[in-house]
C-alpha cells in the first residue's frame, strides 16, 4: 500500500508461518544494492493492513527533514506486514476510532478474529453469542473459556513454546488455563482499574463478562505474541540474511512496535550470525519480556548480531504493558500481587532488566548526549509517549518526531 511520506519504499508481507510474498521480496532485493541504508518498520498488535500502512507513513514522515543535508545517504524504507489485529475499543492517537459495529450488526472483533485465526468459525459465533447474552450460569462462563482456548489455541504446548521469552516458561500462563470464574474476575478488576474504578453496568455479572471479553483479547494476543516470534525468526531474519548476500554494503535499521518489537528481535535469532548488515534496532513499546535479552532469556546474546545499539523505548503511560501484560504473563496461580512479579514485566513498560551494563537514559538526554554505539540501551519516553485512553493507554502513541530522531541517532545517521 502507498506510503507517501518517503521514497523509495517497499512493502514486505509475511504469512503466519513466516513465508514472504515473493514478488515484494524480489522487488526489494532487486534495488537493495543501490542503497546505503534501509530502514525496516514492523507494526504491532493493533493493526490491519490499511492502519499499518498509515502508521508507517506517519512515523516515517519526519525522516526527510531530519536528514536534510546528511551527506552520502541513499536511504530506502520498508514496512513489514504480518497477520495481526487490533481490537475495536483500542484507540490509536491521531487515527480515527474504528467503527464499533459492522454493517450486519455483528461484533467487529469477532469478525476480525475469524480472519486472523481461521478454522473455528462456529466457536467464534458462539463466543459472540455468549458475550451478547452474558448469562449468569457459571457453566456458560466455563463454556466461553473453553471456546476462547479453542479459537486461539493459546493453551496448547506449541503455543506456549512459541510465546516463550524466558527459559522454563514453556507452559501457558494460568490466566489462559485456570478457573474461568477466577480469571475473569481478576481481569474484570483490572479493567475497572484502568477505567478509573468506575462500576460496570450489570454489577458482578457485568464485571465478570467484561473480564471474559478481556480474556478473549489476552488469549488472542498471546497467540499473536507467538506468531510474531515465528515470523521474525523464520521469515524476516532469513530475508535479511539474503539481503546481506545480495547487498553486502547496505546497512539495515530495524524498528518494531509492540509485538512488532518482538518480531524484529526474533529476526536476529533467524539472521545468519555472520550477516553483519543489521546496524541498529529500535524497539517501541515492546510487548515481550524485559528479560528476553538477558542471561536465560530467549534472546540471550542476540544483541551481538547488531553492529550498533538495541534501543528499548518505554513509557509509564502504557496501560497495555503496565497492567495487562504482567497479568497475562503470570505462570503461577498463587495469591501474589497480580502486578508484583518482576519476572513477567514488559520491555515497553520499564526497559531492559538484568543487564547491568545497559545504560538507561531519559529521551531528552538520548537526543542530545553522545549516543551509545553498541549493546542494549533503555530510553524512558514517558514525557512524549503519554496519550491514549483505556484499555491500552499510550501503547500506540509512537508517531512523534522525537522518536524518529531517536531512531536515526541509534542508526548513527544523525
Amino acid at each position: 500500500m502507498a506510503v507517501a511520506s518517503v521514497q523509495p519504499y517497499w512493502d514486505l508481507t509475511f504469512d503466519a508461518g513466516g513465508d514472504p510474498d515473493p514478488v515484494q521480496r524480489d522487488a526489494l532485493l532487486a534495488h537493495a544494492a543501490d542503497l546505503s541504508d534501509l530502514v525496516v518498520f514492523t507494526h504491532g498488535w493493533n493493526n490491519d493492513l490499511s492502519t499499518a500502512s498509515a502508521l508507517f507513513d506517519r512515523f516515517y514522515a519526519p525522516f526527510p527533514a531530519l536528514l536534510a543535508g546528511a551527506p552520502g545517504l541513499r536511504l530506502g524504507y520498508a514496512g513489514v506486514h504480518w497477520p495481526s489485529m487490533r481490537f475495536s475499543d483500542e484507540p490509536i492517537p491521531g487515527f480515527p476510532r474504528p467503527r464499533q459495529a459492522v454493517a450486519n450488526g455483528r461484533d467487529p472483533d469477532i469478525a476480525t478474529l475469524k480472519e486472523v485465526l481461521p478454522g473455528h468459525e462456529a466457536a467464534a459465533d458462539r463466543i459472540e453469542e455468549l458475550l451478547a447474552q452474558q448469562p449468569a450460569d457459571p457453566a456458560a462462563l466455563a463454556e466461553f473459556a473453553a471456546l476462547v482456548r479453542t479459537l486461539t489455541g493459546c493453551a496448547s504446548p506449541r503455543a506456549a513454546a512459541l510465546a516463550q521469552d524466558l527459559d522454563g516458561a514453556d507452559t501457558p500462563p494460568a490466566l489462559l488455563t485456570g478457573d474461568p470464574a477466577t480469571v475473569c474476575a481478576a481481569l474484570g478488576d483490572a479493567v475497572c482499574g484502568v477505567q478509573g474504578g468506575e462500576p460496570l453496568l450489570g454489577g458482578l455479572t457485568g464485571k465478570i463478562w467484561c473480564g471474559a471479553r478481556e480474556l478473549l483479547r489476552q488469549a488472542s494476543y498471546y497467540t499473536m505474541k507467538g506468531r510474531a516470534g515465528t515470523v521474525g525468526k523464520a521469515g524476516l531474519g532469513p530475508l535479511l540474511g539474503l539481503l546481506a548476500t545480495r547487498a553486502p554494503g547496505t546497512r539495515v535499521h530495524l524498528i518494531g512496535h509492540s509485538f512488532g518489537a518482538r518480531l524484529v528481535s526474533f529476526a536476529l535469532a533467524g539472521l545468519p550470525p555472520d550477516a553483519g548488515n543489521v546496524t541498529s534496532v529500535t524497539l517501541l513499546q515492546g510487548a515481550f519480556s524485559h528479560s528476553a535479552y538477558s542471561p536465560g532469556g530467549a534472546l540471550d546474546g542476540m544483541q551481538s548480531r547488531v553492529r550498533g545499539p538495541v534501543v528499548a523505548c518505554h513509557s509509564s503511560h502504557d496501560q497495555a504493558l503496565g497492567v495487562f501484560y504482567p497479568l497475562a504473563s503470570r505462570l503461577s496461580g498463587d495469591d501474589k500481587s497480580l502486578l508484583g512479579d518482576d519476572r513477567w514485566g514488559a520491555l515497553g513498560h520499564d526497559g531492559f532488566h538484568h543487564l547491568p551494563a545497559a545504560p538507561a537514559l531519559p529521551l531528552s538526554a538520548a537526543l542530545t548526549v553522545p549516543f551509545p554505539t553498541q549493546g542494549c540501551v533503555t530510553v524512558d519516553a514517558s514525557p512524549t509517549v503519554r496519550t491514549g485512553g483505556p484499555p491500552s493507554g499510550a501503547h500506540s502513541d509512537i508517531c512523534h518526531p522525537e522518536l524518529a530522531h531517536l531512531t536515526l541517532r541509534a542508526a548513527a545517521l544523525l
